[in-house]
């Protein structure tokens, strides 16, 4: 698919490496944080996405020849250039784990690398986190107000350009089960599935010619789509002789297709419609423009509908479209950093961090994510970030550490999991997310604070700077 070498950047990461190259800085070890400020579809939480691919990409990222080739033209200097030659990265990544639930303003990926190495990776970081994160949050949505039903990507043909790739991937670890996307089936060993297209049958001179046709070349995953004339006078009539024709040949037709109108309305009566043929055990499928506040209002009515082709909503992130995933420097030179803004929400934190989840007695999550100095091993009492007067005594709760080391030297410390490993652990995390934090309309907030040990270092930068003014 996309070939990712080190020129999938912006322009800027290499006009500031070229000026870490040319100085003294260019040696300098630094230390940059991955995080959110805000969660996407008014929801109350995120699933991060992207990691095991991400770092597939960095182990192996590098200059072509013929990128070289195209920074001469750049007027990239000559020296830099050649230096860029032998570019890899090799520096240290720690993170939290793919498919866990995430919050805002805190770290979800830290990187630690020579500040050129640093500075060169933050543009494919934030484009494969970023995407992957939303899209996988938008399946968990769907899937959870889904109530079990099979939901299958269908968004290639709507994606924007090649995200569909990726957007198949990070669907499955919100919860999708299957993809019409065949290359990222073939690539990231998804189910692959699919029905028909209305042009099919209208290809033919009548509906129920194309449904025999159609049904002797897949007998054994036939799907009729049954809208392209009229779903319940034409459409079902024809789709139920089909099945009894494959009965007889020792076939079962799988389900029929739901694609326009009023799909709740519709699925109750192709229900009926199939169950008294004695047909009870073809499914019902829809589509048509889907998404999670669809799928509620259809399954609150009570439509029976078993499988659910979700996709332009789905793999474009709609109706947000991103997540404002951003690559703040936490550690340069030898000593912590912070940017400092006039809204205090925008001030960074400095240092080498960890990221702690607060959990009861029984090892359940309370709600509260905790963030410490890389050498902190518990937190007593966290602070709000930005509210100075609110506070959290921690005194008798268990502190799960999230960020671990997952690439050293460049190099992959954890194995290859596949995406139904991953899509399993997503689901073990967001069960013990309590109700609250997964309801549909005003989740409840998820609390974020900060050790007083790293309260104490961002202040003391404020301080500094202000006096420097």
């Amino acid at each position: 698919m996309i070939n990712f070498t080190a020129t999938y950047t912006d322009q800027y990461q290499l006009a500031m490496a070229q000026v870490y190259f040319k100085s003294s800085q260019k040696a300098d070890r630094a230390v940059f944080d991955y995080f959110f400020r805000k969660l996407p579809f008014q929801g109350g939480y995120a699933i991060f996405a992207g990691l095991d691919h991400l770092l597939e990409i960095l182990e192996d990222l590098r200059f072509s020849n013929e990128d070289l080739e195209f920074l001469k033209k750049q007027h990239f200097d000559r020296d830099f250039i050649a230096f860029l030659k032998d570019f890899r990265f090799r520096g240290k990544i720690r993170s939290v784990k793919e498919g866990d639930v995430v919050f805002p303003n805190r770290p979800v990926l830290q990187v630690e690398a020579n500040i050129i190495e640093a500075q060169l990776v933050e543009t494919i970081i934030l484009n494969l986190l970023n995407f992957q994160t939303l899209i996988a949050t938008k399946a968990s949505r769907i899937n959870l107000v889904a109530r079990g039903n099979l939901l299958i990507d269908f968004g290639l043909r709507r994606a924007q350009g090649p995200g569909g790739y990726l957007a198949s991937r990070a669907a499955v670890i919100g919860g999708v089960s299957a993809t019409s996307n065949v290359v990222a089936g073939k690539d990231f060993d998804i189910s692959v599935s699919g029905t028909m297209a209305h042009s099919f049958i209208q290809s033919f001179d009548d509906e129920l010619t194309a449904f025999k046709c159609f049904a002797q070349e897949r007998p054994q995953d036939c799907v009729l789509l049954v809208d392209t004339y009229n779903t319940l006078e034409s459409g079902m009539p024809n789709a139920i002789a089909v099945a009894k024709e494959m009965e007889e040949r020792g076939d079962k037709l799988m389900a029929v297709r739901l694609d326009s109108g009023d799909l709740a309305y519709l699925a109750k009566k192709t229900r009926r419609l199939l169950d008294d043929a004695g047909l009870d055990y073809v499914k019902i499928a829809a589509s048509n423009q889907l998404d999670e506040y669809v799928i509620k209002s259809i399954l609150e009515q009570e439509g029976p509908i078993d499988i659910f082709g979700v996709g332009t909503n789905l793999v474009t992130g709609g109706p947000d479209g991103a997540l404002d995933g951003v690559y703040k420097l936490a550690w340069s030179g030898g000593k912590p950093r912070i940017k400092i803004s006039e809204s205090i929400t925008k001030t960074t934190l400095p240092h080498r961090k960890q990221v702690f989840r607060i959990k009861d007695s029984h090892g359940k999550c309370i709600g509260a994510d905790a963030i410490g100095l890389y050498n902190e091993t518990h937190i007593d009492t966290m602070y709000h970030p930005f509210e100075i007067t609110k506070k959290m005594v921690l005194k008798g709760f268990e502190q799960e550490p999230l960020m671990e080391t997952v690439m050293e030297n460049g190099k992959k410390l954890i194995a290859k999991q596949s995406l139904t490993k991953i899509a399993e652990y997503s689901k073990q995390r967001l069960s013990e997310l309590p109700i609250e934090y997964k309801r549909f309309d005003n989740p409840h907030l998820y609390k974020i604070g900060i050790s007083e040990a790293l309260r104490n270092e961002r202040d003391k930068l404020i301080r500094e700077s202000k006096r420097s003014l």
